[in-house]
């Protein structure tokens, strides 16, 4: 996805190009992060997968942070091939929503991704520009600027604040119950019924709704109930003052 690279270094300096290119730094770094988390990437760790030394990451990157912010722009890049398809649709809300899921799904697939999404825009212009794919869908509502620009970053922030939740590690007290998640969910949802129903009116209502709850179908929802807002504000005209 990337092809920016150094093709040479420091003046005077003499310095061999290494061998690898930024596209495999890149891919390898995304690889390393996958399996290992934002704590594993070093340049250390990176040049081992890559069959160099230390010295050879610094062709194409000059700090750790920078080589995250240009490992999530090569994710995005994936992320904005696979939406491509998606933004020509009748309904730009529906189309919203679709964006949405596949940046979702990633997020909850990658749970570094979404920390450093739009960290530093200089460096990820794939984050810009599903930032603006995203807005672009909006343009064709009857919004003003301001009501654009509070909606694309309200479902931005939905989007990443859910997954980077739900990629939680699961609580120590499920690990060491040996339940199955269903089984678990029941579990809290006998200590719901058991509370005060006179205190806990809701709880109390809603707790079969937990015990076979799903995560995903939770976030879908909450984007349809973003979204429906977002509609009904363009329609009506609501928030211009």
């Amino acid at each position: 996805m990337s092809d920016v690279r150094r093709t040479a270094g420091p003046a005077g300096r003499g310095r061999r190009r290494a061998s690898h290119s930024m596209e495999a730094v890149l891919t390898e770094a995304v690889a390393l992060l996958d399996q290992a988390g934002e704590s594993a990437l070093t340049f250390r760790a990176l040049a081992a997968r890559l069959g160099g030394g230390v010295g050879s990451i610094y062709w194409y990157v000059a700090s750790r942070d920078e080589l995250l912010d240009r490992a999530t722009d090569e994710v995005m890049g994936w992320v904005l091939e696979r939406t491509d398809d998606l933004v020509d649709g009748p309904d730009p809300i529906l189309n919203v929503r679709e964006i949405s899921l596949v940046l979702f799904e990633e997020m909850l697939r990658r749970p570094w991704f979404g920390a450093y999404m739009l960290r530093n825009t200089a460096l990820q212009p794939h984050s810009m520009q599903m930032f603006d794919r995203l807005g672009r869908q909006l343009m064709r509502l009857d919004l003003t600027p301001r009501q654009r620009f509070h909606a694309v970053s309200t479902v931005v922030s939905y989007v990443v604040g859910v997954a980077a939740d739900m990629a939680q590690p699961p609580p120590q007290e499920f690990l060491d119950s040996g339940l199955e998640p269903a089984e678990f969910l029941a579990m809290y949802a006998d200590r719901w019924r058991a509370l005060d129903p006179e205190g806990y009116p809701f709880v109390h209502q809603i707790a079969d709704e937990f015990a076979q709850h799903d995560d995903g179908d939770v976030f879908r929802s909450g984007l349809d109930l973003l979204l429906a807002g977002l509609r009904l504000q363009a329609e009506t005209g609501t928030g211009r003052a």
